[in-house]
């Protein structure tokens, strides 16, 4: 019994080397990697960047949607404390720029030569901006 009990410790004593020559590869090759990860400066770099890229979005999101709700608040508020008379000027006021936006549309197209059409986004953008100041002396003056 001594001698089988030895030739089984013998035998057991490979396959435990074995095991744990297994275990101390394992081990060596995920300490391997992880030098690999830190030693990767690239890589680390990048992960960084795409983390501070998505933080930055959200945030910006947030902000984005604080400010939307603050203008649209102020907005609120300005229209409640706006006396009436001015409401109807003002809405007066947008009437008469959008009928005289149209009328000089339809004398645009009619009367202005082709070149001048070509730029005409500008124009009438110059043309409205004197009209509102035509319109806001105007009513400084009354």
């Amino acid at each position: 019994m001594t001698q089988s009990s030895d030739d089984k410790s013998a035998a057991a004593s490979p396959d435990n080397l074995r095991e744990q020559v297994e275990q101390t590869r394992q081990e060596l090759s995920n300490t391997v990697q992880a030098l690999a990860e830190k030693a990767d400066v690239k890589a680390r770099a990048q992960e960084k960047a795409a983390q501070l890229k998505e933080q930055t979005t959200a945030k910006a999101a947030e902000l984005g949607g604080q400010a939307k709700a603050k203008a649209s608040e102020a907005a609120q508020v300005l229209q409640e404390k706006l006396p009436e008379p001015v409401k109807e000027k003002a809405a007066l006021a947008a009437e008469q720029v959008k009928a005289k936006t149209e009328q000089a549309e339809q004398m645009w197209q009619h009367q202005a030569p082709e070149p001048v059409r070509n730029n005409r986004t500008a124009l009438f953008a110059a043309g409205a901006a004197v009209l509102v100041a035509y319109v806001l002396l105007r009513r400084k003056n009354k």
